[in-house]
C-alpha cells in the first residue's frame, strides 16, 4: 500500500506509513463486511445450517455516520503526529521530561466521543476503523537520534475497568501494550511485567510510567471505550426517588485521578484519545463544559436505532439481511416484514442480528422448510424474551421507563451535541 503524499504534514516518519488518504465511498467499502451468503443448495441439516447462520453475526454495514468515526479519527491520528515529528527536537524534550518544557505553544490533542445506547455496535465501529490501517505497528528500521530499529504504535484500544479505578485502567493499559508489541516484535521483553507484578499498586505512578513508554512508542490514538465503567451510578433507591420525579439518576466519578490523567495526557502530552459508551456514561463525562469543550475537539459522533422516520440506513441493512435465509422457502421483502422487525427489535442492529438467528430456530423446527412472519413473533416471545422490556423502554422513547435501565438512560446532550450535527 503507498504512504501518505501532499499532505499539509510535511516530511514526518509518523504518518508515512498509515497508507493512502481514503475518499469516503473507499472508507464505506473497507468499513462493510458481508459474510458468505447461504448456497444454492442448501445442507439438508439444519444444524449445519445454523452453525453457517451464525457468522451473520460479522455482518457489519456502516452508517454514514461510521465513515464520519473513520474521517475524525484520521484526522485526529494526523494532526497528534503532527503535533510530535521526531524530526522536531521539542518533541524529544516533550518525551524525556527535559526540565524547562513548555507544551503550551501546541494545541491540545484532539480528542472524541461515540457514544449510543447497547447494541448499537459503537465498538466495533470505532475497530473496525482503527483495523483499516496496513498495521497497528509499524517497526522502523532507522528512526530520528536512535540507533536501531524502533517501533510506532499506531493504535491502542482498551476498556476502562469496571471497577473505575485508575490502577486497573492502568493495568489494562499495560497489558494492551504489552500483548500489541508480542504481536509485532520477535522475542519482546515484555515492559511492565515489574509494575504489574506488585502487590500494592500506585495507580497514578502506574498510569504516568505507562504514558512514558506510550510517548517513546509514539502511540497515534488511545481508544478508551466503556468511559461509563469510571463513573458509579446511583443508589437503587435513589434512582426509584428520581423516576418518581420523571428525571435521571446521576452518576457520579468513582476516581476523579483517572479523568484529570486523561486530560493530561490530551492537554500536555499530545496523544489523541477517542472515548467511546453509553449514553449515561458519555452525559456524565459531558456535564462540566470544560471537560466537554476539550473532549470533543474531534467531534461527537452519536450511533442511532433505525427508525420508521428515518428508513434509509434500515432499507440498506434489510436488504443485505434477506440475502441470508438458510430456508428452501424465503420470506420475501415487504412493509409488514420490515416494519415487524423494528418493532420487535427497536431498530438495534445487536438485537436484529439475534432476532434473525432464533426466528431461523424457530423455522428449523418445523418440517416445512420456510420462514414465516409468526416465526419472528414467536422468537422475540421465547429466546429474545429477557429483552423485551428493555426494547419495549426504547420503542417508548419515555425517559422514565428508560431510566430503569443501566445503559438506556437518555441524557441531555442537546447543546454539545449541535456543535457537530451535519449542515442541511
Amino acid at each position: 500500500m503507498t504512504g501518505r503524499k501532499n499532505t499539509p504534514y510535511g516530511n514526518n516518519i509518523l504518518i508515512k506509513g498509515l497508507g493512502p488518504i481514503l475518499n469516503r465511498n473507499t472508507i464505506l467499502r473497507r468499513l462493510t463486511e458481508l459474510p458468505p451468503k447461504p448456497p444454492k443448495t442448501l445442507p439438508r441439516s439444519k444444524l449445519e445450517r445454523l452453525h453457517a447462520l451464525v457468522s451473520l453475526i460479522d455482518l457489519h454495514i456502516p452508517s454514514l455516520e461510521g465513515a464520519r468515526i473513520y474521517e475524525t479519527i484520521d484526522v485526529m491520528l494526523c494532526r497528534g503526529y503532527h503535533n510530535r515529528n521526531p524530526g522536531d527536537p521539542k518533541t524529544w524534550q516533550m518525551i524525556s521530561g527535559e526540565t524547562g518544557f513548555n507544551s503550551h505553544h501546541r494545541a491540545p490533542a484532539m480528542s472524541s466521543i461515540v457514544a449510543s445506547n447497547s447494541g448499537m455496535g459503537k465498538t466495533q465501529s470505532i475497530l473496525r476503523v482503527l483495523e483499516t490501517y496496513p498495521n497497528q505497528v509499524i517497526l522502523h528500521n532507522k528512526f530520528p537520534n536512535l540507533v536501531g530499529p524502533h517501533p510506532q504504535v499506531v493504535w491502542l484500544s482498551v476498556d476502562a475497568p469496571s471497577s473505575g479505578k485508575s490502577s486497573d485502567l492502568a493495568e489494562n493499559l499495560m497489558r494492551a501494550w504489552d500483548d500489541t508489541l508480542e504481536q509485532y516484535i520477535p522475542n519482546y521483553i515484555p515492559r511492565f511485567t515489574s509494575a504489574l507484578s506488585k502487590d500494592r499498586r500506585d495507580g497514578q505512578k502506574m498510569l504516568n510510567e505507562w504514558r512514558q513508554v506510550a510517548l517513546a512508542g509514539y502511540l497515534g490514538v488511545l481508544h478508551l471505550d466503556e468511559i461509563q465503567n469510571l463513573f458509579k451510578q446511583a443508589t437503587l433507591k435513589q434512582r426509584r426517588v428520581r423516576n418518581k420525579q420523571e428525571s435521571t439518576p446521576e452518576l457520579s466519578i468513582v476516581e476523579d485521578k483517572c479523568l484529570k490523567w486523561i486530560l493530561l495526557l490530551l492537554n500536555t502530552w499530545q496523544i489523541p484519545v477517542i472515548f467511546s459508551g453509553t449514553l449515561d456514561g458519555v452525559g456524565a463525562l459531558t456535564k462540566r463544559v470544560s471537560t466537554t469543550e476539550r473532549i470533543t475537539t474531534g467531534g461527537f459522533h452519536k450511533l442511532l436505532p433505525f427508525t420508521k422516520t428515518n428508513p434509509g440506513n434500515w432499507k440498506i441493512f434489510f436488504t443485505q439481511l434477506l440475502r441470508y435465509q438458510y430456508v428452501k422457502k424465503p420470506l420475501p421483502d415487504s412493509e409488514n416484514f420490515r416494519q415487524l422487525v423494528l418493532e420487535l427489535t427497536a431498530g438495534v442492529p445487536r438485537i436484529i442480528l439475534a432476532l434473525w438467528i432464533s426466528a431461523h430456530r424457530v423455522a428449523f423446527e418445523r418440517r416445512e422448510d420456510s420462514l414465516r412472519l409468526e416465526d419472528f413473533e414467536k422468537a422475540a416471545n421465547t429466546y429474545l424474551a429477557p429483552l423485551k422490556p428493555a426494547v419495549a423502554a426504547l420503542n417508548s422513547g419515555d425517559p422514565v421507563k428508560m431510566a430503569k435501565f443501566d445503559d438506556l438512560l437518555p441524557r441531555d446532550d442537546g447543546i454539545w451535541e449541535s456543535f457537530w450535527n451535519p449542515l442541511s
